[in-house]
């Protein structure tokens, strides 16, 4: 009897890793790159995510597609570079306006993944349009809790701006904030993994938080934890992002607790990089160093950001130093759930999977582009360890972030070949965009509203 004792517990192992894995995707909002232990903060612990670190691969070279908000989640939610469809500005908080939102003509994340067979849960931060036709729900989540705009107050009762204010969302319906709104989202993803934890169905969630973003208000027991920091803007930022990470370490608690935890697959990133917001002494709150800039900008401060692929049962825990980008999650994901045959072939993204194992030792991308402002503004390509900054129309800048990650020497007139080439590949990536549909609301006015017909 011990050979076939032997035999079946060898299957349902192999049974247990053949299974589609859950998929779990969570995005931290205006988080400095040197803002997380593993990434090698001094100032700022975050046990949960180190211990996540452990388990993953480090992207040591990991980007999102922009260097600011809703279009960074436009191009997760779709694998595609959100300035082919106009997504290049943050939707200003206007519920009628069917045009300010993810346009209803892309195929999303969760609509691919529940094709696939999955339950799809999302919990957190929208601003991907305030219209009811952008609401999660239409857009391919089963479950959503939430704050459907760009930001929210932190406590229950706090006062702000009407975006700032709106009740919280539960598929649909009003729903009141009972505590710090950071521990909220924790316990609402929380209940999902353990709610749907053994079911027939895998599960998709995608778990946004709204912190580190303004407005800085974190809870006392954090604020304690530094009071060494005598910035008060940098204690507060500090104690939002302790918070976070320990809403993320109950997560990460309850999929052990319900033995979920080998088989899920697990990304972590910012939405962009830490913005440059002065504090009273001056001094910059958020840290990206050693990058160059900050949120909004094309430099690596804008867009390259902390980046974790966990996924125990398949993958090794290490480093990876090829540029990757948040727009491979979905592709990744389909071929992770053995539905590889439902990735659109407009993609932009590409399945990480052989490449993280290392079965494809060459680079994922051959390039890598960004652009601010539509046609004429800001952009930036990277290919291999070379990447050209253009903005506007000043002469091109080009580094080489191999030597010189902080893009502190220009070596254009160095290499007016590559230059040549980087521009030339910057215009034919821009044939296949559109200009903005929309623009982002002027910070500090109210959203105009559209004038009746």
């Amino acid at each position: 009897m011990r050979p076939l004792l032997l035999l079946a517990s060898l299957f349902l192992v192999s049974s247990a890793f053949a299974a589609k894995p859950n998929v779990l995707l969570i995005i931290a909002d205006d988080l400095g790159y040197n803002d997380v232990g593993f990434q090698g903060s001094k100032e700022i612990t975050t046990p949960n995510l180190d211990k996540l670190a452990a388990r993953s691969l480090v992207c040591t070279n990991g980007y999102v597609s922009h260097p600011f908000c809703s279009p960074t989640r436009a191009g997760i939610m779709t694998g595609r570079y959100q300035h082919r469809f106009g997504h290049e500005n943050n939707p200003a908080w206007v519920p009628q306006d069917t045009v300010a939102g993810l346009p209803l003509t892309e195929t999303t994340f969760p609509q691919l993944m529940r094709q696939a067979g999955y339950v799809t849960g999302a919990v957190g931060k929208w601003h991907l349009g305030a219209h009811p036709q952008f609401h999660p729900n239409e857009r391919g989540f089963d479950e959503y809790f939430g704050a459907l705009g760009g930001g929210h107050q932190y406590f229950p009762g706090d006062k702000g701006g009407v975006e700032y204010t709106i009740p919280l969302n539960r598929n649909g319906k009003d729903e009141a904030q009972t505590k710090y709104l950071t521990e909220q989202f924790g316990d609402e993803a929380s209940s999902f993994v353990e709610r749907h934890a053994g079911k027939d169905k895998p599960w998709m969630l995608y778990l946004a938080f709204n912190a580190p973003h303004t407005p800085l208000q974190a809870p006392q027991k954090w604020l304690d934890r530094y009071s060494q920091l005598a910035d008060k803007s940098r204690q507060t930022y500090a104690a939002m992002v302790s918070a976070m990470d320990e809403a993320i370490g109950a997560v990460l608690a309850k999929l052990e607790a319900t033995k979920q935890d080998e088989n899920t697959l697990i990304y972590f990133v910012s939405d962009n990089g830490g913005p440059n917001l002065q504090a009273k002494s001056g001094t910059n709150f958020t840290s990206n160093a050693p990058l160059r800039g900050a949120k909004g900008m094309v430099y690596e401060g804008g867009m390259r950001v902390p980046f974790l692929v966990s996924w125990p049962a398949r993958i090794k825990p290490g480093k990876y130093e090829q540029p990757v980008i948040a727009l491979d999650f979905l592709p990744t994901s389909l071929a992770a759930a053995d539905s590889a045959e439902l990735t659109p072939k407009n993609l932009d993204g590409v399945n990480l999977l052989p490449f993280l194992s290392g079965e494809k030792p060459a680079a994922p991308h051959d390039l890598l582009f960004w652009r601010t402002g539509g046609p004429g503004g800001n952009n930036a390509v990277r290919r291999g360890s070379m990447k050209l900054v253009r903005l506007g129309k000043a002469e091109p800048e080009l580094y080489d972030l191999a030597a010189d990650i902080g893009e502190s020497k220009n070596l254009a007139a160095d290499k007016p070949e590559v230059v040549k080439e980087l521009v030339s590949a910057i215009a034919d990536w821009e044939k296949g965009t559109i200009a903005p549909i929309f623009e982002s609301p002027k910070q500090g006015k109210p959203a105009a509203k559209k004038k009746k017909k």
